[in-house]
């Protein structure tokens, strides 16, 4: 694996055939398979370089969080959680927030980009993705039905779980669920499962290190490290470039022969639109920023998990430090009222998490209460037309009172498993909520379930930021590729999605380049 120091500036920059903003999971895949094309690319991340000790060691997670290649993101204070504001840790380094999550590495439901397509994302069904994640994918050990190897991203099963995790999909079996041996493959994540991780030899592999490592060296290749982009540099209704701060505060700019592509996240995307100029017309006006293209759509339909953490103490002592964070999952269907199904999803992390901070055991588990379709929505905002300043983020959460309600139904669940025999030697105690009222719980102990999207999202209606093709509406040259252009949250963690975005905005760039070679 590749461990070596990235230069600020590798490369010249001059004449870039594409600039990629960002290097997560949507922006990694797209620079290593224009490379592997033959194309120019010039990078730009707003983070340092991956050296920093710690990115390896999924046991150093929480120590990343808050430092320099945090972004260290608040949201607004809630009105649903008592005027609580949440925490958004999100990488701001070479791999995105890829070096600085839990691993987790879920395709998702068949029925959640069937719901893409449905929704006006032609060309996003299930039978439209599987083959990228195929295509991403390197999984062992030993085979799976439909699961690719070979790939640039190691997914690796989790083959020595914790034994509170492998005591939860015990228990799962005794109340009757399916065991699920692989929740990414052609059978779908319903049932009880061990969670993969993109893991190898117990280290953290971002997408950096798993795409464009490997390709450093390549004289096609510019990067730009500690660059916050600034704004997309539009002329005459084209994208040809974009404008970036580096570490002196100093604005530079550098241009693309063909396309600028956008990876910043789902919180960074539509800020760079709205900095661009490219947003809803009375929101720019509001920040004096010259209006380009009035475009409603960017910054609405913020989705993410509503979570709430369920907490126990331990009987005897916890096994080790805290490695890979969830290790094992129920997914079941829900009730009636499912926006997507399956809709329901308990995990199981090693450790004590919780939103509440009183009477915490010194040794724990924590089981998380998961609705997958939240109904709320809320929106990212400019905060001013700084760039520095970071967005105005309001996601709403538990405004809608189905989400309330599907939370209640799955604690319940959650904590009936718990306390089924299978688990009995490791619990001492039910922590939290313990035998306060569920509803005035859940509101006090929700959480962000850092699964982000929807913010650009793809689509053909009048709200629809992107098109199918993944193409900033109303802007030539202009795309976008990242979680911001899903349409809902996918059955589990988002990175999995986001990298088959990444691999499908590359083929998407060079279908359309192929097709039209001679346009600029």
């Amino acid at each position: 694996m590749h461990h070596e120091n990235t230069p600020t500036h590798t490369g010249t920059g001059e004449g870039a055939d594409y600039i990629v903003v960002g290097t997560g999971p949507g922006g990694s895949p797209v620079i290593r398979r224009l490379i592997d094309a033959g194309h120019r690319v010039t990078v730009l991340e707003a983070g340092p370089t991956d050296a920093r000790p710690g990115i390896e060691d999924p046991r150093a997670a929480f120590s990343l969080f808050g430092t320099e290649i945090d972004w260290g993101l608040l949201t607004e204070p809630q009105e649903h959680l008592g005027g609580r504001a949440l925490y958004l840790p999100r990488g701001r380094v070479l791999g995105g927030t890829s070096a600085i999550n839990g691993m987790a590495y879920v395709r998702g439901a068949a029925a959640d980009f069937d719901a893409w397509e449905a929704a006006g994302a032609a060309g996003w069904a299930w039978r439209d993705v599987e083959p990228y994640f195929r295509r991403l994918e390197d999984f062992g050990p030993g085979p799976g039905a439909g699961r690719g190897t070979g790939g640039p991203l190691p997914v690796r099963r989790n083959d020595d779980p914790d034994p509170v995790a492998a005591a939860f999909v015990a228990a799962a079996e005794g109340a009757g669920y399916p065991r699920n041996d692989d929740y990414n493959d052609d059978g779908g994540p319903l049932g009880a499962s061990l969670v993969q991780a993109t893991l190898v030899d117990g280290g953290r592999v971002t997408a950096w290190r798993a795409y464009v490592a490997p390709v450093l060296g390549s004289p096609l290749l510019t990067v730009v490290t500690e660059a916050h982009v600034t704004r997309v540099l539009i002329e005459d209704g084209r994208a040809v470039g974009v404008e970036y701060r580096g570490p002196d505060g100093e604005a530079r700019t550098v241009r693309a022969r063909r396309e600028v592509v956008l990876a910043a996240g789902v919180f960074g995307t539509p800020q760079i639109l709205l900095l661009s100029g490219v947003g809803p017309a009375g929101h720019l006006h509001e920040h004096g920023i010259t209006r380009v293209v009035d475009l409603p759509g960017v910054g609405e339909n913020l989705r993410d998990h509503a979570v709430v953490p369920v907490v126990w103490e331990r009987a005897g002592a916890a096994p080790g430090v805290p490695g890979m964070g969830v290790q094992a999952q129920l997914v079941r269907e829900g009730t009636e009222n499912s926006m997507i199904r399956p809709d329901r999803q308990g995990i199981v992390i090693p450790y004590v998490y919780s939103t509440v901070q009183e009477g915490l055991p010194d040794s724990g588990f924590t089981t998380v209460a998961v609705v997958l379709h939240p109904y709320s929505t809320g929106t990212v905002r400019l905060r001013s037309a700084d760039p520095a300043d970071p967005p105005r983020i309001d996601p709403a959460t538990l405004s809608d009172p189905r989400d309330v309600e599907a939370l209640i139904e799955e604690v319940a669940v959650l904590r009936e498993l718990v306390r089924r025999p299978e688990l009995a030697a490791h619990v001492a105690a039910e922590v939290h909520p313990g035998e306060v009222d569920l509803r005035a719980y859940v509101h006090a102990a929700a959480d962000a379930g850092h699964h982000q999207v929807g913010t650009a999202r793809m689509g053909t209606d009048a709200l629809a930021v992107v098109d199918p093709r993944l193409r900033v509406r109303g802007v030539a040259g202009l795309r976008v590729a990242d979680a911001s252009v899903m349409p809902f949250t996918p059955a589990g963690n988002t990175a999995g999605p986001t990298f088959m975005i990444g691999e499908r905005a590359a083929d998407l760039l060079l279908e359309d380049l192929a097709a039209d070679p001679d346009r600029p």
